[in-house]
């Protein structure tokens, strides 16, 4: 090989070895800010000075397309206290929001009441549909300390359809979808509660639902 093609070569394999190094770099980082995002938003429904296990490692996903809006597992992130169940989270999905997939945060403590709710991924519109999102506005607050006890299944609309919670104004089609989601997965957290605690971590499980009217 000639000296010219030789120092191409060698510049070549130094020049992706840069932009590996860079890649790796930049994904680690991206890795531990999308952590450090997530177990924010963990602790905003579930403070972290209530339970005492990883929400990271004390983890299963679960698959009911019905109620929590994938036929992929979703995320339940389970609280515990001394080996004794606080609550959970389930990250559930609105697949019908008005500009595609909404991703949510839906927190119960263990006797069955919302901890909240927070929005994590959406692409609704800006200065109307994306008042659901808690950096944007307050409306998310209208979920904590609910139960399916406390709310019947009349209640879980927005008002212009009847129910309980605020619409935005200029845009319904996002906040019904979020509230509907959320009383899916509280029907979903009624109907499975045992098992999502006692279910051992680490593995996808598709519980058997019963079928919503």
């Amino acid at each position: 090989m000639s000296r010219s093609g030789l120092s191409l070569l060698l510049f070549a394999v130094l020049g992706v070895g840069v932009v590996t190094f860079f890649y790796v770099l930049t994904a680690d980082r991206i890795e531990k800010n999308e952590r450090e995002y997530m177990m924010r938003s963990l602790n905003e429904l579930i403070p972290a000075s209530a339970y005492d296990n990883d929400f990271f490692t004390d983890t299963i996903a679960v698959i009911d397309e019905e109620l929590l809006g994938s036929d992929q597992g979703v995320a339940v992130y389970r609280a515990r206290r001394l080996g004794q169940p606080v609550g959970l989270i389930i990250s559930p999905q609105a697949p019908n929001g008005y500009n595609g997939v909404i991703r949510l945060l839906v927190g119960f403590y263990a006797d069955g009441t919302l901890a909240g709710v927070r929005i994590v991924a959406h692409r609704e519109t800006p200065g109307l549909g994306d008042g659901i999102d808690q950096q944007r506005s307050d409306w998310v607050e209208q979920f904590p300390g609910l139960s399916l006890a406390s709310a019947p299944p009349a209640d879980w609309q927005v008002k212009k359809d009847g129910g309980r919670f605020d619409q935005l104004t200029g845009a319904t089609i996002s906040p019904r979808v979020v509230v509907q989601a959320v009383h899916k997965a509280m029907l979903y957290f009624d109907q499975h509660q045992d098992r999502l605690f006692a279910t051992a971590a680490g593995d996808s499980y598709r519980f058997e639902t019963e079928s919503q009217p």
